[in-house]
């Protein structure tokens, strides 16, 4: 038992540690890649998309856990990314998560 709470323990160091990152690299990161657009624009795309029309932490995590959570062409940010990648599907993650992922991608450094 103890040597997996130690693997446990060392996984999530190596991985970055926290909740949110652990939530972040093991969903998000599948499409939004750190800085190459492949599938889905980068998260450094996304993200200084959302630091322009957000600085605010509270405001940039509010938005796009909202938007993540019911994507609308008309209410995002990114149209040229819509046209260009399609609309990002309906996942099945509750706001309290998906407000954690955002955090994480506001305090992201790259």
């Amino acid at each position: 038992m103890k040597t997996i709470v130690l693997l446990g323990i060392s996984f999530s160091v190596l991985l970055g540690g926290t909740y949110p990152s652990l939530l972040y690299h093991g969903n998000c990161s599948t499409c939004h890649f750190e800085t190459k657009s492949v599938s889905a624009p980068s998260i450094k795309l996304v993200r200084k998309h959302y630091m322009n029309a957000f600085p605010n932490r509270d405001k940039f995590v509010k938005y796009m856990s909202e938007w993540v959570y019911s994507p609308k062409k008309e209410t995002s940010l990114m149209q040229g990314a819509i046209e260009k990648y399609e609309l990002m599907p309906h996942l099945a993650y509750d706001k309290k998560t998906l407000e954690e992922i955002a955090g994480f991608i506001y305090d992201m450094k790259f």
